[in-house]
């Protein structure tokens, strides 16, 4: 039995990053999946494929996973710079914008 453990990146859907604050302890398949013929949906026979374990730091995830005795990874995050506009949206309607209006 083994896992990784990561900090998830943000969803491509959406610029906020709500979910990425939390460490995730996720399990690796012990099986490949397989396709039911009738239907043709995937499944798996292992049930620790869906649990996904949060902690509040990465620290408290190595903690648990060792005092289990579960074999791990650790994923270092990758960090992004933010995307700060000096005015931002609001700089759009400033009553002492000096460029004239692009739109």
């Amino acid at each position: 039995m083994s896992a990784r453990i990561f900090k998830p990146a943000k969803s491509a859907m959406s610029s906020g990053e709500q979910n990425t604050k939390r460490w995730v302890l996720e399990f690796e398949p012990a099986a490949a999946r397989s396709i039911d013929p009738l239907m043709g949906w995937v499944s798996s026979g292992d049930t620790r494929a869906q649990v996904q374990l949060r902690f509040e730091t990465e620290e408290a995830a190595e903690r648990y996973a060792t005092r289990h005795g579960i074999a791990y990874v650790l994923e270092a995050p990758k960090t992004r710079a933010k995307n700060i506009r000096p005015m931002g949206y609001g700089g759009n309607y400033a009553h002492n914008r000096r460029q004239a209006w692009t739109h």
